[in-house]
């Protein structure tokens, strides 16, 4: 099972009273974002299902994926992928989908840094998760403590 990663790409900075959750993307951020999967489309790059924060700037990203990558491919909501989620709580929702070939997680920092850490089998790893970066991460089964192989991590920069 291939396991893609996605940081939310940039999001406005909060307004008084906002609730964090209601962030949305920026245009910069949808642009940096839009560019990066367009290269990783033509890398061949095509998740199965997408799960997505419930937050607003990761579900806005989710969506561009989705209509980068695999406009067929269902979103679906998340809890587990919001912030201040554990990656132990990420990977028991993922694993409800371990009959897809490749499944495309669009959460956020530290959640993402941290799920990749575990996946990894090294939760002491650090990982600098940029915001629009994505990374696939291939697990053999579905076992509660995953042994994954890091395939590669892209950042924005890149795109």
């Amino acid at each position: 099972m291939e396991i893609l990663l996605l940081r939310h790409g940039i999001a406005a900075d909060p307004r008084p009273g906002q609730p964090d959750a209601e962030r949305a993307l920026t245009g910069e951020g949808k642009q940096k974002l839009r560019a990066l999967l367009r290269r990783l489309r033509k890398a061949g790059v095509r998740p199965a299902l997408i799960l997505t924060s419930p937050h607003l700037r990761a579900r806005q990203t989710a969506e561009i994926a989705r209509e980068l990558l695999a406009p067929e491919a269902m979103i679906v909501p998340a809890r587990a992928l919001a912030p201040g989620s554990a990656p132990q709580e990420a990977w028991d929702e993922i694993r409800l989908y371990a009959n897809q070939a490749s499944v495309l997680c669009s959460s956020h920092e530290p959640l993402c840094s941290q799920l990749a850490a575990f996946l990894l089998g090294a939760p002491e790893l650090v990982v600098d998760f940029k915001k629009g970066a994505l990374m696939r991460i291939d697990v053999e089964n579905a076992s509660p403590r995953p042994r994954g192989t890091l395939r590669w991590l892209v950042s924005p920069r890149l795109a």
